[in-house]
């Protein structure tokens, strides 16, 4: 079964002459429309959770607005214990590897866990789902990413492609939540990849319009949101817009603050997990009996800031509880995701800036409604330290071009106040700890023998042909090793060479793996070595990996180095000498 399923991967490769870059363009397509699918699904499961609680689907703030304040505090304290119930769940289960996808693509080798994922996003759907102040975005870009990870499992995709593949998967989940697959795109290249690289950025974009396509196509479209027409602005209006970005530039790392600060205080209470999300629902229940619109993401309170009246202290009102709202739910340990109520942020701070200055100056200024527009990409910018991301993306959703220079000057002055603070951001409290002065400091005295990792991929040399097939199936590598009964290296069998002999239909069932190695593989590491000797090699093997054995003299098969591993070292030991 091996051998054949071996054969049909070659065969078809063969046969659409596709080179590799031409194939992940496919893959990307798929990945797009799979992602689409998935955020669809958690949508629909996020109404069915609103039907069965409360007999209506739609705007939480509608539906709170028609409940009893009782069932207001209710609905998210049971909600929490449920959602804490199934965390502990699937924190008795064994992950194996991350399950937060920008890691997975960052610092790890694509895979995403099946069981502690889907746990974690029925979690969130217990939370957002009852009514908590999160956003619904995080788990529907994590269930796209799954998907990706998935389908570069079935078809043993190498770990490069693999991490690929899941930044395609969340750039579907991102512009499916948003309708916006240009921002989708940019978001992972800037925060995810962290650099603009066309091998890279091809499948990123074709999953992106592939999942946007895909979501126009199928019923119950509708924009994120509703934007009204931008005005044109004013030659000397623009230094407003500019004095936006620096109000989000101040603002916005203490938002974050605040956000750990409420996480590390229900850390010290040291309730058990399912109390400590129900305090946080129960608290955010009370908040809701005076402030309904506490409940959810806020899409429905942004899109009314920008086509309604409010007034200046209501608008105060709303943000201030859902600030703490917010910092209640994901400080309590909640699954989802704070890209939403960051835009709701935003677009408050520019609503109310727009509505002093609209007061003071009527008759020379544009309605407070567009400065909560660019408000909103302003204090995403600051908050996510992507400027680019957050620019495309309001215009994307106003598809204005009046919109766009006071945007680009919100965003950069807002970007480079924030960074000049702290520096901090919402995606990189954790890739933050990976980079720190110890780390770079142990990384001064690195040698090869710290960075071998165990050959799995290892036969002997009298090893029948079908052991050669199985392992080839099983691990996506490009050579397996041959060592003899001592444990000593002899060379290796090349993907390239079993390719040949499937594809020629010779009589492979009496071949052995001695058959068909390679005896002049001349890419051995020892551990003596440099890092630049073996970063050298990496640079004439072009390959993933390379062997390991204690010396030309005593060749030992001691284990593999990744180029990834050593990259990773290197390069930090380059920046660390700066």
């Amino acid at each position: 079964m091996r051998t054949t399923l071996l054969k049909l991967r070659f065969r078809l490769q063969n046969l659409f002459r596709m080179s590799e870059s031409h194939a992940m363009l496919l893959w990307a397509a798929i990945i797009g429309f799979v992602g689409a699918l998935a955020t669809i699904f958690f949508r629909e499961c996020i109404g069915w959770v609103q039907y069965l609680l409360t007999g209506h689907s739609g705007s939480f703030v509608e539906i709170a607005k028609g409940l009893s304040w009782q069932m207001r505090v209710l609905l998210p304290t049971c909600g929490g214990v449920v959602a804490g119930l199934i965390l502990i769940w699937a924190k008795r289960m064994p992950a194996g590897a991350t399950s937060d996808y920008m890691e997975a693509v960052a610092i790890g080798d694509g895979r995403i866990p099946i069981r502690h994922t889907l746990l974690r996003s029925l979690s969130s759907l217990a939370t957002v789902g009852s009514g908590g102040s999160i956003g619904r975005e995080g788990p529907m870009v994590q269930l796209a990413a799954l998907c990706a990870s998935l389908v570069g499992r079935f078809a043993h995709f190498p770990a490069s492609r693999m991490r690929l593949l899941v930044a395609c998967g969340a750039a579907a989940g991102i512009t499916s939540a948003y309708n916006a697959p240009i921002a989708g795109a940019f978001f992972v290249t800037e925060i995810v990849l962290g650099a603009l690289v066309m091998e890279s950025f091809g499948p990123v974009v074709v999953a992106s319009v592939v999942a946007n396509i895909t979501m126009r196509e199928l019923p119950g479209y509708a924009p994120a949101y509703e934007m009204p027409y931008f005005p044109e602005v004013g030659g000397v209006e623009i230094i407003l817009f500019v004095v936006l970005g620096i109000i989000a530039g101040l603002l916005a790392p203490q938002f974050l603050r605040l956000l750990d600060i409420s996480k590390h205080l229900f850390q010290k209470t040291r309730l058990p997990l399912p109390l400590r999300l129900g305090v946080g629902g129960l608290l955010v229940g009370l908040l809701s009996v005076r402030v309904p619109e506490v409940w959810g993401n806020g899409y429905s309170v942004v899109n009314s800031l920008l086509h309604t009246d409010w007034l200046w202290s209501t608008v105060l009102v709303v943000m201030i509880y859902k600030i703490v709202a917010t910092a209640l739910t994901t400080g309590s340990g909640a699954v989802g995701g704070i890209f939403t109520p960051t835009l709701f942020v935003g677009a408050a701070i520019g609503f109310l800036f727009g509505d002093m200055a609209h007061a003071l100056w009527p008759h020379a200024i544009s309605q407070p409604f567009a400065y909560a527009m660019v408000g909103m990409g302003a204090f995403l910018a600051a908050a996510t330290n992507a400027p680019l991301m957050a620019i495309l993306m309001i215009f994307e959703m106003t598809l204005s071009y009046q919109v766009v220079l006071p945007l680009m000057l919100s965003c950069v002055v807002a970007y480079f106040i924030a960074r000049s603070l702290d520096g901090n951001s919402m995606y990189e409290i954790t890739l933050k700890r990976h980079r720190d002065a110890a780390e770079r400091i142990r990384l001064r005295g690195t040698h090869m023998s710290e960075l071998i990792k165990p050959a799995e991929t290892v036969l002997q040399k009298d090893a029948p042909f079908s052991e050669v097939t199985r392992i080839f199936l099983q691990y996506p590598v490009k050579y397996i090793y041959i060592t003899d009964q001592d444990n000593r290296y002899l060379g290796v069998v090349a993907l390239q060479d079993v390719t040949s002999l499937l594809l020629d239909k010779n009589d492979i069932d009496t071949k052995r793996a001695g058959d068909f190695m390679r005896t002049h593989f001349l890419h051995e590491v020892t551990p003596d070595m440099s890092l630049g000797e073996a970063l050298q090699l990496f640079l004439d093997h072009q390959g993933e990996r390379l062997p390991v054995i204690a010396s030309t003299e005593n060749p030992q098969l001691l284990g593999v180095v990744f180029k990834t591993s050593l990259l990773d070292a290197y390069f930090r030991l380059d920046r660390s000498g700066e």
